[in-house]
Formats: structure tokens, C-alpha cells, sequence
């Protein structure tokens, strides 16, 4: 009985995973560039989860910096500023798009462009990270579809 008793507990650790599935999905993302050594990433963040999660941060190996970002309206003149954590509550969806809250890429360690992808990692906290692979389309425009 003893051999088992490792083995039974071994077996129990996928039980001891947190109890929240997060079932967040990422979809209709794409990066684009500013210039040469900016750029912005863009998607829509859909939490079909049963709890909140909310989105920190966001890492890339492709810049030196990966920040949030949102547009606000300052004495008239919109702004693009840091923005805080980003809270989806259940069920709900976040669009991350261009003149809103986006994520910002600033220290390109290379150019983004057209046809390559650019991964990202999402954290969420207790709720995870999220990898997504999101492709470099220069010429889209707010709206449009891909």
C-alpha cells in the first residue's frame, strides 16, 4: 500500500490547479508599426470565464519595452498615456484598438513587418498568461476586418 500512496498523490496535483478556468480568448489581433523603433498591437480580449481577470502587462522579445497604453482627452488635445491594469469582468470583452487602449511596443529591436508575426505574452494574473501570435499588418485601417 505504501508504493501507492505516492503515485495517489502524484495524481491529485492536476485536482490542486486553481479552480477558476479563465477561458480567456484572444482574437482579431494585429500589430502594426509607428516608425522604425514603435509600434502597437491591437485585439479583442474575450473572458468566458465564471471571474474577473484582469490584464497587467504584456512582454514581447521584440522590443525593449511592451506598455499599455489608452488615448485621453487632456484640456482638449487627446494624449496617448500609460494606462493601468485592464479589468474583464465574466463574460465580458475588452477591444485593445487604435485611439483607445492598445498595447504600445517602444525599442523595436527590429522593424514589425507586413506578413511576420509578432508573440506577445498577456498576464492576467491569477487568471494566467495568455500567448498570442499576432500578425504585422501596416496598411490596416481602424475597422477593417481581417
Amino acid at each position: 500500500m505504501k508504493p501507492l500512496l505516492p503515485a495517489l498523490c502524484l495524481g491529485l496535483i492536476p485536482l490542486a490547479a486553481p479552480a477558476q478556468d479563465a477561458g480567456l480568448v484572444i482574437h482579431g489581433g494585429y500589430a502594426r508599426a509607428a516608425n522604425p523603433r514603435s509600434g502597437a498591437a491591437f485585439m479583442v480580449i474575450e473572458n468566458r470565464g465564471a471571474g474577473a481577470c484582469t490584464l497587467s502587462s504584456v512582454a514581447s522579445d521584440a522590443a525593449e519595452r511592451v506598455e499599455l497604453h489608452t488615448h485621453r482627452d487632456e484640456g482638449g488635445v487627446m494624449r496617448m498615456v500609460k494606462a493601468g491594469p485592464i479589468r474583464i469582468s465574466a463574460g465580458a470583452r475588452h477591444e485593445l484598438a487604435r485611439g483607445g487602449d492598445h498595447v504600445m511596443l517602444m525599442g523595436l529591436k527590429q522593424p514589425l513587418a507586413d506578413g511576420e508575426e509578432l508573440a506577445l505574452t498577456l498576464d492576467f494574473g491569477p487568471c494566467g498568461t495568455v500567448r498570442a501570435r499576432l500578425p504585422v499588418d501596416n496598411k490596416r485601417m481602424p475597422g477593417h476586418a481581417h
